[in-house]
This record gives structure tokens, sequence and C-alpha cells, in this order.
């Protein structure tokens, strides 16, 4: 059975994760292209991660191997799974975000949380990766645990929830050398000069049958 929060020692699986291709991030325009968030604030997944012994924050850097994977991790997050056209507002949701596109230069030692990994660590996809907004503070603790028990692990790596095609990353700033990324470009606005909604968006929007509305 599923074990939430963490407890003990952790049989975690690292992997050497370096993409052929560049992976994309979608942030806040008051961060760089290769800028990790040292906020406290905010309630993601993995993420803000406070320190048990100093309650300091580790920063972190999110990422996917594909735009569809950031923009569906962030932007249409919270997409509902229903027939017909929906709705996502472009004040809330595009004019304050950005997209990065970074390129992995040095290989990078992640905890593996694909299926047969997480067997091994003794919970489910479902009950880590699956789970929604409110048992978030359970998901962080088994990424906080993750971090403390193993030093070598300079974040973790999934299969994205959002678009099930790519993986998704979250990287800890304090294991993350200053030349292990490189910007290939951006950051760039989700929004044209105009206010309306990069094509790249739009484009996802369609193929979600979304509108992006004020």
């Amino acid at each position: 059975m599923d074990s939430l929060p963490p407890a003990g020692l952790l049989d975690a699986t690292l992997i050497v994760f370096q993409p052929d291709s560049p992976v994309y991030r979608v942030h806040d325009q008051v961060r760089g292209c290769l800028e990790f968030n040292p906020s406290r604030f905010g309630s993601a997944r993995f993420s803000p991660l406070l320190r048990d012994d100093t309650g300091e924050v580790v920063a972190t850097l999110y990422a996917g191997t594909s735009l569809d994977c950031a923009l569906m991790e962030t932007v249409f997050h919270d997409v509902p799974y229903s027939a017909g056209l929906k709705f996502v507002s472009r004040r809330t949701h595009l004019v304050k975000s950005v997209f990065s596109t970074v390129e992995v230069v040095s290989p990078l030692t992640l905890v593996d949380l694909s299926a047969i990994a997480l067997r091994k660590l003794g919970i489910s996809r479902k009950h880590l990766l699956e789970t929604e907004k409110e048992e978030y503070p359970a998901s962080r603790a088994w990424a906080l645990a993750l971090y403390l028990q193993f030093p070598a692990a300079q974040g973790l790596v999934w299969t994205s929830r959002q678009d099930d095609r790519a993986r998704a990353c979250v990287l800890f700033g304090d294991r993350v050398g200053g030349d292990t990324l490189r910007a290939v470009s951006g950051p760039t606005p989700l929004t044209n000069s105009d206010g309306s909604a990069r094509l790249e968006v739009l484009d996802l929007a369609r193929r979600l049958n979304v509108e992006i509305v004020d």
C-alpha cells in the first residue's frame, strides 16, 4: 500500500539525464531563462521545498522535453477533461508568462519517477504524480525526502501527466552547476505586442478545443 508522507530510508533509482534536444520551460517573466525559483510561496507538486534543518528554500527549475509539455504543465494545467469548448484566461495565464529554450550541456543525475522505479520506491504514480492540488503537500514531502536522502540527485524526472508523450523534470538549484545548462532562446513572451496569444499557444489551444479569453 502507498505511504504518504514518506517514512524511513527510501530506495530510489538515479539515472543520467541528457536529452538529445533542448528542453523548454514556461515561467514568470520576472525570471531569466536559466534562473531558478527561490521563492517559498506558491504551491506546486514538487515546490517550494523547505529544508527541515535550516528552513531554507531549495530553489527549483521546472522543464519539459517539449514546448507542448511545458505549456500543458503551466498555462493549460487546469483545463478539464471534458468534451466541447473550454476557456483559459489570457490575463491570468499568459500576460506575465514567458517561455525559454534550454540545452542540457552536462549530464544530470536525477531521481527516476517512471513506473518501474516508482514500484521500487514504494509509491504509485497515482499517489505521487496524479494527485490534485490539495495533496501537493504530500508530494512535496516526497520530493524533500528524496532531496535530503540522495545528495547526488540534482532533481527529479517523470513522464508528464499533462503530456504523456514527453518527460518533465524539476531541478535543484544548489546542485546544478552554472555550466550545466545553456540558454538557447528566450525568455519569449506568450503574448504578442498587441496582447494576442503567440501561435505556439494558439496551436495547442486549438488541439485542446480551448478558447483564450480575457
